[in-house]
């Protein structure tokens, strides 16, 4: 293939599928070095891309609005005359938008794990992998189709300096060493529990001396004070008090991370700190936080993974996480850490 002078990357997912996305567009950025790219992306995600050093133009569909947005984000799409598209969503939406373009190559999924016809939109495939395979990876299948490198594995988040000012100040009563607990999920299903969570946080603090910051969004808040209420004056609350970049900037300074399968989970992996993360609803192997693996702890249930965003049998998958198990996982990483085995 040609080189390409204009690329569009089309993922409008959650912000764990846009993290992942991030090695495949820094790889496009090498690959392609005088190319413009841009991202189609919605505002949840965005500032993960508006700024990202690979990315020339976040293109943004506001799906709130999208009486008023859809044809004007389309008519965009067409002005820019990409002449490669990479659909890394696999649904009948951006099928259309790759389609829409007018990109003469139009990169998919493979037609069977591809869904809603969006194999129909493109006229270039990936090989198929079906889902054992981490997103991550599967992302990477475009550049591999493309010819390129797949490594380094770079994530190239970085903050600027008043938000780096602006963590400092969030964290300015917190020891030094700190475990984030990530509270929140838009899935009840994968949510752990206030009264494990603030015991998890105790005995942290009581073994290894770690203090305790809790992280999410402002629906969120309820949850973080419930959890604030049982650790005690030790627990800084942030949940709802900081944006998704100064998010990235608390993890990026935590000894471990701790929590659900969410965004915030892999943002973490992709800032280099080590993330135990608490699986019953969703799969580790398909979506858990690259390079911690070996972390994952997963609750024991006859239904699980069962990929519901409701539970009607009380999260037994998640009541069954034992927190002696992900308290020693914590203090096996701060081993490993001590003795120089992470790099």
């Amino acid at each position: 293939m040609t080189a390409p002078q204009r690329v569009l990357i089309v993922l409008h997912g959650s912000i764990g599928d846009v993290t992942r996305a991030l090695p495949l567009v820094n790889r496009v950025r090498r690959g392609y070095p005088k190319a413009k790219i841009a991202w189609a992306i919605e505002p949840p995600a965005l500032p993960l891309v508006e700024r990202h050093p690979a990315v020339d133009e976040a293109i943004v569909f506001d799906r709130r609005h999208w009486w008023k947005s859809f044809f004007p984000f389309l008519r965009r799409i067409r002005s820019q005359r990409f002449d490669l598209v990479l659909d890394l969503q696999r649904h009948f939406k951006s099928g259309l938008i790759s389609w829409w373009s007018g990109a003469r190559s139009r990169v998919g999924f493979h037609p069977r794990d591809a869904k809603e016809f969006n194999w129909l939109f493109n006229n270039l495939h990936i090989p198929a992998t079906g889902d054992g395979i981490s997103k991550l990876d599967h992302y990477l299948e475009f550049a591999k189709a493309l010819g390129l490198e797949t490594r380094p594995m770079e994530w190239r988040l970085s903050l600027d300096r008043e938000e780096e000012r602006g963590v400092e100040d969030l964290l300015k009563e917190v020891p030094v060493s700190f475990a984030a607990f990530f509270v929140g999920s838009k899935w009840e299903s994968k949510r752990w529990f206030p009264e494990k969570t603030a015991r998890c946080a105790v005995e942290l603090r009581r073994r290894h001396g770690l203090g305790t910051v809790l992280l999410g969004g402002p629906e969120d808040r309820d949850f973080a004070a419930e959890v604030s209420a049982l650790c005690g004056h030790h627990c800084a609350n942030l949940a709802g008090r900081t944006s998704l970049r100064k998010a990235v900037g608390v993890l990026a300074r935590a000894a471990v991370s701790i929590g659900p399968d969410t965004g915030l989970m892999h943002l973490s992996a992709a800032v280099g700190t080590p993330v135990v993360s608490l699986w019953g609803a969703t799969n580790p192997v398909r979506t858990g936080p690259y390079g911690y693996e070996s972390l994952a702890v997963q609750g024991k249930a006859s239904c699980s993974p069962c990929y519901l965003r409701r539970c009607p049998i009380g999260r037994v998958c998640m009541q069954a996480i034992d927190i002696e198990e992900v308290v020693g996982k914590v203090g096996e990483e701060l081993g490993r850490k001590k003795h120089g085995e992470r790099n």
